[in-house]
């Protein structure tokens, strides 16, 4: 059975889908069966691994919203292993949609929960909000990579994140856990960054991924391209630190079991 994590941060800019679809490719690229979920209204991830939004008759909101069965939704992407569930801008309704649905916080879940067999690893990129959508991909979740910025007010908002996964721990899913908070847009040679780095480590330990994210021209050219980093340019900083924060995920879950 596969594992559903939900990358979630509901500030914005801090690196998540990005993260989403290079930690995808990368898994793919080690030989693990992977599913993206486009669970954000602006679709980045779906254009970002070079999939046009508007091309979909099914996506993620169809599914949520209609029952639409969910492997209608599914699309192939540049890279062997990597399927997606897209978005589109419709998903912003969905929020009032979903409101009118018995168990709506469920919903996602029940709509993956046929899929989970099918993969090693299904990733859910959540839009930068607390909202419905996000609540309903941290209960449709086993676990939740957090990205944290690495930028003075990076600390902010973590304490509300927390709360939210709290909450929805003690009343929606009891298995939820923190996969690893991952330190983005890293500057070895800031000593703020370094300072944040230390400061996450001080207060969450062994949930921080030992692997970070450096600031990378070629992460922020590779989506416009619609390509994941690793088959952008293989040999970029980027493409490298995704490649072993892959090795590191799949490490990390191989000692659960």
């Amino acid at each position: 059975m596969g594992k559903i994590i939900a990358i979630a941060n509901q500030k914005g800019g801090v690196g998540k889908t990005t993260t989403a679809f290079n930690l995808g490719a990368c898994l793919a690229m080690e030989g693990k069966k992977v599913l993206l979920v486009d669970a954000d209204p602006q679709a980045n991830a779906t254009s970002g691994i070079g999939l046009n939004p508007e091309d979909a008759e099914v996506s993620v909101y169809e599914c949520l919203v209609d029952g639409v069965d969910p492997k209608k939704a599914l699309r192939d992407t540049c890279v062997k292993g990597l399927s997606v569930i897209g978005s589109r801008i419709d998903l912003v309704g969905a929020e009032v949609e979903l409101m009118q649905k018995k168990d709506r916080e469920r919903v996602l879940s029940n709509v993956l929960r046929p899929l989970k067999d099918d993969y090693d690893y299904i990733l859910i990129d959540c839009s930068p909000s607390l909202g419905l959508i996000t609540v309903n991909a941290l209960t449709a979740a086993d676990s939740v990579i957090i990205p944290v910025q690495a930028e003075y007010f990076a600390l902010e908002g973590i304490s509300q994140l927390l709360n939210t996964i709290r909450i929805i721990k003690s009343r929606l899913s009891p298995e939820l856990e923190i996969e690893g908070f991952l330190l983005t847009m890293y500057d070895a040679r800031l000593r703020l960054a370094n300072q944040i780095f230390e400061e996450l480590k001080g207060h969450f330990g062994d949930m921080v991924f030992s692997t970070v994210i450096p600031r990378n021209i070629k992460l922020s050219e590779s989506p416009s391209h619609g390509l994941p980093v690793c088959l952008y340019d293989p040999e970029s900083r980027g493409a490298i630190a995704y490649g072993q924060l892959s090795k590191e995920l799949i490490a990390r879950n191989r000692h659960k079991k």
